[in-house]
């Protein structure tokens, strides 16, 4: 694997920093209504239900030691998501838990039965569960990921797409059996079209996005998402990251990330950045301002699944005190190492949206102001974290041809 030293397209990237001055001491402990938010019961629940899934497996840890070498760090993990229940991302962690839930309260209102996952596949409670839809939003992760729950637990599905989801993602979720829409606007916008066609119809709202009076499903998402935390710990084998480079979007991630850390380490946390493309920094621009920030979102960004321009109220309330740094990166890093990791050795297959933590870990060791900035040296232990493989097939043979988008 060619890593990049301090030259070349990572030592010119054009890196945007800011220090969460607000973050919280390191031994300091959670805070009370945060707990109720990130409950390290309800992370063990999603833990024990989801491991339990047929054809459950951990996502692999790579350790990247040319990389850390060529960086000048102490080691390098990659969390590689890729293969994740056969849908290439993390997402199915999240939001086909949060449908597994919603059918069984749906299930225990109307007769009283506690239903299992296995039951809900076999069909069990078909009666019940055909009468009900699961309505989101989605960059093509998270809708794919509802759609997925829905056809294995036996319900319906439909999902607002906006103009930038290519029609490969589009027909993804068709082909798990949901009813795609595709609205003019972006990701925020088609949001409020799922928003409003639930509430219209009487179906559930699944989304990822907590707004005010909505977190019963964003917590629900996080506590699934905590699952590849715990895995990723277990398997560093006693090691112990010191940095986590995480991607932003939204924040439901990066936030169930942070709190997982700080509710599991205590002060022995790691620093946790958390990373977002240049041309959709809500959280950069959040945390900047001290407060939830909405930005326009002008161009589409490479990575797709981060093209989000309003921060989830509850994510943004956890990272305004978890997260130490937010970092901003240029679409221009990301094809280049998407065809590093492909041709090196552990060889990866890593989508746009998936490699963002470790182009930022990249960039900022090539550039010697920003390593400093971010602590990092040869004692470091990075753990970055490989949200997707090749979630767009024909995108992804594009890019790894040679074409940069």
């Amino acid at each position: 694997m060619n890593a990049p030293a301090g030259n070349g397209i990572f030592a010119r990237a054009r890196l945007r920093h800011h220090a969460n001055r607000a973050a919280a001491p390191a031994d300091a402990h959670v805070p009370e209504k945060l707990r109720e938010d990130f409950s390290p019961a309800a992370n063990q629940k999603a833990l024990h239900e989801i491991s339990a899934w047929r054809d459950y497996r951990p996502g692999d840890l790579a350790e990247l030691g040319q990389l850390a070498k060529e960086c000048g760090l102490g080691a390098v993990y990659y969390k590689d998501e890729s293969g994740r229940f056969g849908l290439g991302s993390f997402k199915a962690l999240g939001g086909a838990y949060a449908v597994q839930v919603l059918l069984q309260r749906e299930i225990f209102s109307k007769c009283g039965a506690r239903a299992t996952a296995p039951e809900l596949e076999a069909g069990k409670y078909r009666e019940h569960t055909a009468r009900v839809t699961a309505v989101t939003a989605t960059d093509g992760n998270h809708g794919r990921a509802v759609a997925w729950g829905a056809k294995r637990f036996n319900c319906n599905c439909r999902i607002f797409i906006h103009a930038g989801v290519s029609e490969a993602r589009a027909g993804e979720m068709r082909a798990l059996g949901a009813e795609v829409e595709r609205i003019d606007g972006n990701y925020d916008r088609s949001l409020e079209f799922a928003a409003r066609a639930a509430e219209v119809a009487g179906n559930h709202l699944v989304s990822d996005t907590s707004t005010a009076g909505y977190t019963e499903f964003p917590r629900l998402i996080m506590a699934g998402y905590s699952v590849l935390m715990s895995e990723a710990l277990a398997q560093m084998n006693g090691a112990r990251p010191t940095h986590v480079f995480v991607q932003g979007g939204v924040g439901g991630l990066a936030a169930s990330v942070a709190m997982f850390l700080w509710e599991q380490l205590g002060a022995a946390r790691p620093r946790v950045i958390v990373v977002e493309p240049e041309l959709a920094a809500c959280l950069f621009e959040s945390a900047r301002r001290g407060r939830p920030s909405a930005v326009e979102i002008t161009r589409e960004t490479i990575m797709a699944g981060l093209s989000c321009g309003e921060v989830s109220l509850l994510a943004w309330r956890a990272l305004s005190l978890a997260a130490h740094d937010f970092v901003t990166i240029p679409d221009e890093l990301i094809a280049p190492l998407m065809r590093m990791l492909a041709r090196g050795e552990p060889r990866l297959e890593a989508g746009e949206t998936g490699v963002a933590g470790l182009a930022a870990c990249l960039a900022a060791c090539a550039q010697p102001e920003f390593k400093n900035a971010l602590g990092l040296d040869a004692k470091s232990r990075v753990l970055t974290i490989g949200t997707e493989g090749a979630t767009d097939r024909e995108l992804y043979g594009a890019i790894l041809a040679g074409k940069n988008p």
